[in-house]
């Protein structure tokens, strides 16, 4: 276990979390919708 496999793969991990971060960063933000309801609500 000396080939250095928990610092490669560490290395491997932290660029897919900035991938991730880069990508989640350019989507559009989700606008929370409020339905409106009528007035008069005839049942």
């Amino acid at each position: 276990m000396a080939d250095n496999f928990l610092e490669k793969h560490y290395e491997e991990y932290e660029a897919r979390k900035a991938a991730y971060l880069r990508k989640k960063k350019h989507l559009p933000k989700q606008k929370s919708r409020l339905l409106e309801r009528p007035e008069d609500e005839a049942l």
